[in-house]
């Protein structure tokens, strides 16, 4: 939770302000995420002067703030969004907005998990003023968001007489793109860095690696990507990967890197075959009636040996450079998916079996050997939730201190998010009932007799992600203060650069909403009827700033606001 505010006082200080917002039923601009308090009694518009500046007086704003300045300003002058169905607000004849100015409680505040990104917001018809009020530059960087979607027309007018207090329930709002399976070229990987600091959301999970391709190139392990990656022209140079860091900070998000391990490893057996076990072996041998024999749950197999000591100088290598080209104090694991038949292929891992070991001893010396290595460069380490409640392969809980370890669930449900915070863990949910956008566009091998029905069907629509409370089941105040926030998910079998936007938006504007002001209504009510026509209408903005959003509903519906609903 974000430490401006937690679990109930959110919700308390939701239930005030959106009874401002409630007593004209809906708000007349198309904001996403709706923030958490507006006070717009009467309407009103004023131009925006083309002379407008965004001025930091008293202030000497760094160099991530000053970015921000530089764009919201370019965005604001040139972007005359011109909406489908314009909105109905009188222009005032008072003079128009000159200028707007930033007020920062702590502007040298660095960007870290439990960041304060509450704002105020004011604009003035009279004098043609506005402020923003933020304790960080992260919380005026939001703030500059919201002033940005309280525009329109050409000539561009906004909002005013008009007052936001804003701050986010959740402090964890982010998506995890796989970059293994498919490669995204880092204009790819801008845009939607970019898309997501529009909709307010803060982590990109960057799963880099995975058993297919091995797409990042590190300076202490220059093989992994040489031989690992689908090509030359198919990988993340350090320069890529500092540039993509830097931009991704001038729109205040964070980038939580991933690398895979000890499965979905196969990508590294060209640089270091001694250490993978099954790598480049057809992933079922026995067909798929016998599951129990998989060598891993898809195509690309390879698992590293925990028992070579070489792994462990390679993950040293690995992780350190990670450290290095990564501030963000989190570095992702992985320890998902073991295949124990794959770690069986090797005769050093049978003998150490026959001896009266087991898979989750052989786990658990992977973990005490790698976990140390995380921390000792001042990180936490995330892991998905396999490494302490798979069934067949786990690791006790004294191996994982809840003091340096976060678990990401996802499989489950609320089910599995309670089992984690209730061991005193603190939780990222990705719950593949709700958040998998890859979810529902069919299976992917090949002679598949089943139809390709997905695993994980089916489609997981907007409404579903939207509706989803990440706090289901879970009463005891402590407990939900672990809960960090959520990520959706794309994994990119069937994924590229070319269908990426449509895939992640707007479903993921729907988790983003969900976690920064609720989805629910004053009265307590799931709001997503009137959420409806203002994911139209931002849907339609992000369009027109180059995002190639899916449509939700046909244009009819846009220009007839509430006749497509199913209840009057």
């Amino acid at each position: 939770m974000s430490k401006s505010a937690n679990p109930l006082l959110a919700f308390v200080f939701f239930l005030h302000f959106s009874l401002v917002i409630s007593t004209s039923h809906a708000f007349p601009l198309p904001l996403w995420p709706l923030p958490t308090g507006v006070s717009y009694p009467n309407p009103i518009s004023i131009p925006i002067s083309p002379s407008f500046h965004i001025l930091t007086p008293n202030l000497h704003p760094g160099r991530h703030l000053l970015s921000a300045i530089n764009r919201y300003t370019r965005l604001l002058l040139s972007e005359h969004f011109i909406p489908f169905v314009p909105p109905s607000i009188p222009l005032s004849p008072y003079s128009p907005l000159l200028s707007l100015s930033l007020s920062i409680s702590h502007p040298s505040s660095p960007l870290l998990p439990s960041t304060n990104e509450s704002y105020t917001l004011s604009i003035s018809s009279t004098s043609g003023l506005a402020l923003i009020s933020a304790d960080t530059p992260w919380g005026a960087i939001r703030a500059l968001e919201t002033f940005s979607q309280l525009t329109w027309g050409n000539p561009p007018v906004i909002a005013a007489d008009i007052f936001i207090a804003d701050q986010p329930i959740f402090e964890h709002r982010g998506l995890m793109l796989d970059t293994s399976r498919s490669y995204f070229p880092v204009r790819d990987l801008k845009r939607l860095i970019g898309a997501m600091a529009a909709n307010k959301m803060n982590v990109f999970h960057w799963h880099i690696t995975d058993a297919q391709s091995f797409p990042i190139e590190l300076p202490s392990e220059p093989e992994l990507a040489e031989k690992g990656a689908y090509g030359p022209e198919m990988r993340y140079s350090v320069e890529d990967v500092r540039d993509l860091v830097e931009f991704a900070l001038n729109h205040g998000v964070r980038i939580v890197p991933e690398i895979d391990s000890p499965g979905h490893t196969g990508s590294w057996a060209g640089a270091h075959p001694d250490i993978v076990t099954c790598a480049n072996m057809f992933w079922l041998p026995d067909g798929p009636d016998n599951w129990s024999t998989r060598l891993a749950s898809e195509p690309g197999t390879g698992q590293l040996n925990p028992l070579h000591p070489k792994t462990y100088s390679v993950l040293r290598h690995i992780f350190t450079d990670l450290a290095s080209l990564f501030p963000d104090p989190f570095i992702h694991a992985g320890a998902d998916e073991i295949a124990p038949s794959c770690w069986s292929t090797d005769p050093t891992i049978r003998s150490y079996l026959a001896a009266g070991k087991t898979l989750s001893s052989l786990l658990s010396t992977f973990i005490n050997s790698s976990h140390p290595l995380i921390t000792s460069l001042n990180r936490t380490a995330i892991y998905w939730e396999d490494v302490l409640l798979n069934a067949e392969v786990n690791v006790p809980g004294s191996l994982l201190p809840p003091s340096t370890t976060i678990l990401q669930t996802w499989n489950n449900g609320p089910n599995n998010t309670k089992l984690i915070v209730s061991a005193g863990y603190r939780a990222i949910v990705s719950s593949s009932d709700f958040y998998y956008l890859d979810c529902g566009h069919g299976d992917f091998p090949g002679n598949d007799s089943s139809g390709g029905v997905s695993w994980c069907g089916p489609f997981k629509t907007w409404q579903m992600i939207y509706n989803y409370d990440i706090l289901e089941g879970i009463e005891e105040e402590e407990e939900a203060r672990l809960v960090l926030g959520g990520e959706v998910t794309l994994w990119t079998e069937q994924a590229d650069g070319e269908v990426l936007d449509g895939r992640v938006w707007p479903r993921a504007a729907a988790m983003a909403e969900a976690l920064w002001s609720g989805n629910r209504d004053e009265t307590g009510r799931k709001r997503y009827a009137e959420a409806t026509d203002r994911l139209n209408g931002w849907r339609e903005r992000m369009v027109w700033r180059g995002i190639k959003a899916e449509p939700i509903q046909p244009l009819w519906c846009r220009k007839n606001p509430g006749m497509c609903n199913l209840v009057k």
